[in-house]
């Protein structure tokens, strides 16, 4: 069963309203096992509606048609949809009955407009409406079907659960085609998306072939096409890249199994550049790691300006294992705050010092330093971009401080963001590093 989605009205093409009803309806979708390719976006024009409509149906065994259902002129969906059904609009009187009604119980009168949200395509089935006017529709176009329901968010939701969803899943169980779509996303830090590519490149060829010689497999039998996972990078900017694991199988649990074993051979390639999965965070990831070690950690930053202590304390329960940090912007801050040697302080030395000086500070078992230039100026004779993050801790070799140097892109706001999540991600890999048994 392959539904599409025809989002209704100028608004949306203007940009004036994010079109957040078609990614919910998608996510519905997947989660009840129905396969959406395709979601248009289309103004408030009958002509132009039913051409989109058309297109839907012919490549899509259903359409669910989002907003125009309105009492204003602009509020073509009917029209459209009669339209391509080629039959005309009855007012239906049971249905002008019940918005008169809701009109009286909120003491006011129905304007003569709204009588037009009565209007139903002759051979349709009406959705009633349970919270606004406009009652949704359930259309038939020869073996397919289109469902027109409000653009009002809440009244969406309320009436795709209760009656598109349900309707969805009997015609596709009649069809012999009930399934379920499950997903995970695993999410990686340090590698490039084209990396990522070249790393899984054989694997991804392997389950096209996989998927390709499954497509024989009867509907139903065995683990067949459907039980195949799917693999999608997702680029998530100072986030990182996603790589989302998709399934469509017969049941939850062969789903469930399928993503738990695939996620197990990613882990497995892709090694400790995975920090998380799902809407797992890197300072959650963090966060748990120090307190399975039952470790303390204290932040000294200078270019990210608060940033990675504001992250870290987002986490529920940071008061057990932050300490707290100093935001050393100043050189003087650094040299007198922090004890950072006298001299330039946009180094890896100065970094480490200042990992080293706000450990010893505020008590900490480990320390992150952070220093760097945003721009737009050079400092210290160095380019916008330069980032130098220092970390001390009770587990590293010598005298507990390392260093890390590199030049990150974008301009001053977004490499301060890539900063915060890679100085994260450094305390993490050390301390997958060092073990679970760290002092």
């Amino acid at each position: 069963m392959i539904v599409e989605v025809v989002a209704v009205g100028t608004e949306l093409l203007l940009g004036q309203i994010v079109n957040t009803n078609a990614a919910w309806i998608g996510d519905r979708l997947a989660a009840s096992g129905i396969d959406t390719h395709y979601q248009t976006v289309v103004g408030d024009n009958t002509g132009r509606i039913s051409l989109a409509l058309r297109s839907a149906l012919a490549r899509s065994d259903a359409v669910i048609a989002c907003g125009g259902l309105g009492p204003t002129h602009d509020d073509l969906t009917r029209d459209a949809i009669a339209a391509v059904m080629n039959v005309p609009l009855d007012r239906d009187e049971e249905i002008l009955a019940d918005i008169a009604r809701r009109f009286a119980a909120m003491g006011r009168r129905m304007a003569p407009s709204n009588a037009r949200q009565a209007d139903v395509p002759r051979g349709a089935a009406v959705i009633p409406q349970k919270a606004g006017t406009a009652p949704g529709l359930i259309c038939p176009v020869g073996n397919r079907v289109v469902y027109a329901v409000p653009g009002v968010p809440s009244e969406m939701r309320e009436m795709v659960e209760r009656a598109v969803v349900p309707d969805l899943a009997t015609r596709a169980s009649e069809r012999g085609e009930a399934a379920v779509i499950a997903s995970r996303t695993l999410r990686t830090w340090g590698m490039s998306e084209s990396g990522l590519a070249d790393t899984l490149g054989e694997h991804i060829a392997a389950l096209d072939t996989a998927r390709a010689a499954a497509t024989g497999v009867a509907r139903g039998e065995g683990r067949g096409a459907a039980a195949v996972p799917t693999l999608a990078f997702l680029a998530s900017g100072a986030e990182g890249l996603k790589v989302r694991i998709t399934v469509k199988a017969r049941d939850a649990a062969t789903a469930q199994s399928v993503i738990a074993e695939e996620e197990a051979l990613l882990r497995e390639m892709l090694g400790e550049s995975i920090f998380g999965a799902d809407g797992e965070t890197m300072e959650q990831v963090v966060a748990s790691l120090l307190v399975s070690r039952a470790l303390t950690l204290a932040v000294a930053e200078s270019v990210t300006g608060g940033l990675v202590a504001a992250r870290l304390v987002d986490v529920p329960g940071a008061s057990s294992w932050f300490r707290g940090g100093v935001v050393s912007y100043a050189s003087a801050v650094k040299h007198g705050i922090l004890a950072v040697p006298d001299g330039p302080v946009v180094t890896p030395a100065a970094a480490v010092a200042m990992a080293q000086g706000v450990r010893r500070l505020l008590g900490a078992d480990c320390g992150l330093g952070i220093t760097g230039v945003a721009g737009p100026d050079r400092q210290e004779g160095q380019p916008p971009g330069t980032v130098h993050l220092g970390i001390a801790a009770p587990f590293l070799p010598g005298d507990g401080g390392e260093a890390l140097s590199l030049r990150l892109p974008g301009d001053r706001a977004g490499m301060r963001q890539l900063t915060t999540i890679t100085a994260l991600d450094l305390l993490r890999r050390k301390l997958l590093r060092a073990g679970p048994d760290t002092p």
